[in-house]
């Protein structure tokens, strides 16, 4: 989700040559738009963590949601609107209350539709993909602050291993199935969006990265992490539900 939308329009030159923000030259700015972002994200991952307790635990949920799969896609329109709306139309991500409106009813959309796919796991599945989850999340969350490297020039090629990635899933969708594909396809997506993780947390970041995003785009940085947060989560719980069966 990581797009050209979100990158600073106004930009100076420092004294390396990179291509610096105007709005990071000052590091509070920069440290308070890193906290609204985080605590964004804390809410939106609690909110997720909410449905997927729902839908594990409690029967009745499960059950009334399976007697009206419409809901599926009413959920799934409804995410698809709202996250269209944000990426492409600046003025609905940065206007508030707008962005925090579309943000919201987006996240609950896709904690929604994270609540079903988790339902059909067993419960020490799902525990065990959200602590490896945030296990590595956080360990690449640290290593995008310590790291003297910029990730932040791989947008093109992120782009190129998503489309390779896409077209992966649709060949396997109409293969017989084959679960070392299966786990091969688990295991490159959740590398792909590991990656994606590192770039989005040091395009939020600035400094001497080449590339930043504004402290205006909050909403889209939250937007950002989360997604790559929940793609990890997927990608991780189908690997170990792929090594059960």
């Amino acid at each position: 989700m990581s797009q050209p939308a979100g990158y600073l329009g106004p930009q100076s030159f420092g004294e390396d040559g990179h291509v610096r923000g105007f709005d990071f030259t000052e590091q509070t700015i920069r440290r308070g738009f890193i906290r609204k972002v985080y605590s964004i994200l804390m809410c939106q991952l609690l909110i997720t963590m909410g449905f997927i307790a729902l839908f594990l635990f409690h029967e009745p949920t499960k059950r009334w949601v399976a007697q009206n799969s419409y809901l599926f896609w009413v959920a799934f329109g409804v995410m698809f609107v709202c996250l269209i709306a944000m990426a492409c139309c600046p003025e609905v991500r940065r206007k508030a209350p707008t962005n925090f409106i579309f943000l919201f009813i987006f996240t609950l959309a896709m904690s929604f539709l994270l609540g079903i796919t988790t339902s059909v796991y067993d419960v020490k599945e799902v525990m065990m993909a959200v602590g490896i989850t945030a296990g590595v999340c956080l360990a690449l969350t640290l290593f995008a602050f310590q790291t003297k490297w910029d990730f932040t020039m791989m947008g093109g090629a992120l782009v190129a291993a998503s489309m390779v990635l896409l077209l992966f899933g649709i060949i396997t969708i109409f293969t017989p199935r084959n679960d070392i594909v299966n786990l091969v396809y688990a295991a490159a997506g959740a590398l792909l969006f590991s990656l994606y993780l590192v770039y989005d947390t040091q395009l939020m970041m600035g400094g001497k990265h080449k590339y930043s995003i504004s402290p205006e785009e909050y909403i889209f940085g939250a937007l950002n992490l989360y997604l790559d947060i929940i793609n990890i989560f997927i990608f991780i719980l189908s690997i170990i539900g792929g090594s059960r069966s």
